[in-house]
């Protein structure tokens, strides 16, 4: 945890309420991911876009915690293992009204094919 520890600002909040690349791109998500170092706010490796993972590769900002209500776990890239974290600046999870997955507006309604498709050929 020692290296990690570095890489994690409990004063700094979140970018935002929801994927800042999907918003940017009016794209959906599956789950949320909060950077414990910049507060970057990226979609899980379940969701389409891969954003916190692709945040990580792009920083080398390796601790990201669940943005997801209700849930407060730290994931450590670096050395791929779950970790403990200290309590970060809320908000602590993105509103409960933008479901999952997110925001409702944007989903298709075909989510769950594209996301099979993804995975299919991922491999």
């Amino acid at each position: 945890m020692d290296d990690a520890a570095s890489d994690i600002h409990p004063e700094v909040p979140p970018s935002s309420t929801g994927c800042a690349e999907c918003d940017e791109h009016g794209g959906w998500w599956v789950h949320l991911r909060r950077c414990a170092a910049c507060g970057h706010i990226g979609c899980c490796d379940d969701s389409l876009g891969r954003h916190a993972t692709a945040h990580w590769e792009q920083t080398g900002h390796r601790v990201i915690q669940s943005f997801e209500p209700g849930e407060d776990w730290f994931w450590d890239y670096g050395a791929e293992a779950m970790i403990d974290g200290p309590e970060l600046a809320p908000p602590h999870a993105h509103l409960p009204s933008q479901g999952v997955p997110g925001p409702r507006d944007r989903v298709p309604g075909d989510w769950q094919r594209q996301l099979a498709a993804a995975r299919r050929a991922d491999g």
